[in-house]
């Protein structure tokens, strides 16, 4: 099946993880896939994976946070692979603390890396899309920036922006055919959850109604949904891929 016949993509965070599902579920639809992950080594393993499936790939070192890092690379995306169509903002981070105890530092790391990364990789790729009249912009947020969480005031600010980012450059964007929507993983199998302790666990899945952790895959899923052409009267929303947590 090719959903994304010869589509390019660019996913950020693409390293492993949700982006590294969501890379190769465009990859299995058709899509040519520029992998950007903070370490040349993660972008390049994804980028083999990519390959393997049949599919253009070009591994792309890069913290998002660097203004002129994020320019210089979507310049040489678009002159290697002629264009862009999907562009997933995925990377993020996490310094989680209680605010009376949390440092500047842990504040500004995951506002730079989870809200200006992606603001960086949108207006990068901005004026591409103007020009061709078309494009899919998927910002990953979470379930945390809709509802709070102790521990998590940088990364719920964070993700609760990207929400108002995202509509606000729907807006903007829709008069020239451009989709721009947002998902929202709940409690998803990844490095970020591994850490925490079977009591924490226990508790999280009482929250969610249908009794287990989500997976990349599941996230991936929908991340394919919003970047097809039959989904292109979507536009501006955030959808919920956490078993049922926030209702």
């Amino acid at each position: 099946m090719s959903l994304l016949a010869d589509k390019v993509a660019v996913v950020t965070g693409a390293g492993r993880g949700i982006g590294r599902a969501i890379a190769l579920a465009y990859a299995r639809m058709g899509a040519d896939v520029a992998c950007v992950s903070r370490t040349e080594e993660n972008s390049a393993k994804v980028a083999a994976e990519v390959e393997a499936l049949g599919r253009r790939a070009w591994p792309l070192a890069v913290d998002v946070s660097d203004t002129a890092a994020v320019d210089a690379a979507a310049k040489g995306i678009l002159e290697l692979a002629g264009g862009v169509d999907i562009l997933v903002n995925n990377a993020g981070v996490t310094r989680d603390n209680l605010l009376m105890r949390m440092s500047e530092e842990e504040w500004d790391t995951v506002l730079n890396t989870n809200l200006k990364g992606a603001f960086n990789f949108t207006r990068a790729l901005t004026r591409p899309f103007i020009k061709q009249r078309s494009g899919r912009i998927i910002n990953i947020a979470s379930v945390i920036g809709l509802i709070g969480n102790a521990g998590q005031s940088n990364y719920a600010a964070s993700k609760a922006a990207l929400i108002g980012f995202t509509k606000s450059i729907a807006k903007e964007l829709a008069p020239r055919g451009i989709t721009v929507n947002a998902i929202a993983p709940g409690f998803i199998e990844t490095d970020m959850t591994a850490v925490l302790d079977d009591k924490v666990r226990e508790e999280v899945l009482g929250r969610v109604p249908l009794g287990r952790f989500g997976s990349s895959d599941d996230i991936a899923h929908a991340a394919v949904f919003l970047a097809m052409e039959p989904t292109g009267y979507v536009t501006g929303q955030v959808l919920t891929v956490d078993g049922g947590m926030v209702m």
